[in-house]
C-alpha cells in the first residue's frame, strides 16, 4: 500500500452524505465491500469518545469506538487494510492498547495501520480527566509503554501508567505494525522522523506540502539514512459529475471533476505524496457513484505494473 514514488488511495469512515450532523451508519458494511471491490487500499477510523456540539467539527467520528468497528469491518471485508486516523494515544492506557492491537493483528495479519496523534478534542479530556496542555508527555510516555508491552518479551518497565514485571502482553505480533504519526503529537519534527513509521500530515496546497515533505524527508534521512518513510494525506473531496469541472478550493480539500481530479492526485504524488485519505460526505451525488466512479476511471490510473 506504501511504496515510494507511488500513491495509494483510502476511504474516511463513514462512506455516506453527512456534513455536520452526525452520521446514520447505516449500509457500512456494503460500502466498505464496495471499497475493496472497486480497489481502494484503506479505510480510515476516527478516534472520538465524546459528542461536543461546540467543536469545530461536531460529529462524532463513526459514532463506535475505532478500535471495536474496525474489527467489525475487518471482519466482513476480506484484504482491504483498516487505519486509525489516529488513536488518541493521550487518552487510552497504553498496555490495554497493545493488548488489544495485537489481537486485531493476530486476527487479521497484516491488515492493521496504525495511526496516532495526541488529541485535540477538549471535552475527551475533560471527560476522562486528564490535562489538555499536558497531552504531549502522556502521549509520549504512552508510546514508549505501549512499544515495549507489545513487541518486547516479558519487558522490564516502571511508567506512571503501571509496572510491568515478570509478565507479558500476548499475543505479540510476528511483523511490526506500521506506526504513523499524525500532526505534530505535540512533538517535534525531528521526533516525528525518529520514531514513526510514516507521517500522516494536514492537507496543504502541493506547493507548501512540498516543502513539508522535503523537510521531513531530510530528518528521516538524519535519523535513518536512505531508508523509505512514507507520507499520507486526507483530502476532502466533492467530485463534481461533470468531468472536466475545474478544481475548487473546499474546507481542507477539493470540489472537482474527474480529469482534473486526476491532474490533482499527479501532481501530489510527484512530490511525495504516498496515500490519499479522501473523506466524502460532504458529496451532493450519493457516496457509492462517487466511489464508483473513482475505482473505475481514476485509481487505475495510478496502479503499479506488476
Amino acid at each position: 500500500m506504501l511504496q515510494d514514488n507511488h500513491i495509494s488511495f483510502g476511504l474516511t469512515i463513514p462512506l455516506e452524505n453527512y456534513d455536520k450532523t452526525p452520521p446514520s451508519m447505516t449500509d457500512q458494511i456494503e460500502m466498505a465491500q464496495l471499497a475493496e471491490t472497486m480497489g481502494f487500499h484503506c479505510l480510515w477510523l476516527q478516534d472520538v469518545l465524546l459528542e461536543d456540539p461546540t467543536f469545530e467539527d461536531p460529529a462524532t467520528g463513526q459514532i463506535f469506538d475505532s478500535l471495536i468497528y474496525l474489527t467489525y469491518l475487518a471482519s466482513h471485508t476480506n484484504s482491504i487494510n483498516l487505519g486509525t486516523a489516529a488513536l488518541v494515544m493521550s487518552l487510552r492506557h497504553p498496555l490495554r492498547t497493545a493488548k488489544e492491537v495485537a489481537s486485531i493483528e493476530k486476527l487479521f495479519p497484516e491488515r492493521m495501520i496504525f495511526g496516532i496523534s495526541s488529541g485535540d478534542r477538549r471535552k475527551d479530556f475533560e471527560g476522562l480527566n486528564i490535562p489538555i496542555m499536558e497531552r504531549g508527555e502522556w502521549f509520549k510516555e504512552a508510546f514508549h509503554f505501549f512499544n515495549k508491552a507489545i513487541y518486547e518479551e516479558f519487558p522490564e518497565l516502571q511508567s506512571p501508567y503501571g509496572a510491568l514485571k515478570k509478565s507479558n502482553v500476548v499475543p505479540k505480533p510476528t511483523k511490526r505494525i506500521p506506526t504513523l504519526m499524525t500532526g505534530y503529537c505535540q512533538q517535534t519534527l525531528d521526533w516525528i522522523a525518529e520514531h514513526g513509521d510514516g507521517w500522516m500530515f494536514y492537507p496543504q496546497r502541493p506547493e507548501q506540502q512540498k516543502q513539508t515533505i522535503e523537510q521531513y524527508r531530510k530528518r528521516v534521512k538524519h535519523y535513518h539514512g536512505d531508508v523509505f518513510r512514507p507520507f499520507l494525506m486526507p483530502l476532502p473531496l466533492e467530485l463534481s459529475d461533470d468531468p472536466s469541472h475545474p478544481a475548487e478550493k473546499i474546507p481542507a480539500g477539493y470540489r472537482v471533476g474527474r480529469e482534473n481530479l486526476i491532474n490533482l492526485i499527479e501532481e501530489y504524488r510527484s512530490i511525495g505524496v504516498n496515500h490519499l485519505m479522501f473523506g466524502l460526505s460532504k458529496n451532493k451525488r450519493p457516496i457509492s457513484e462517487v466511489m464508483q466512479e473513482l475505482g473505475e476511471d481514476v485509481l487505475p490510473l495510478f496502479r503499479q505494473s506488476p
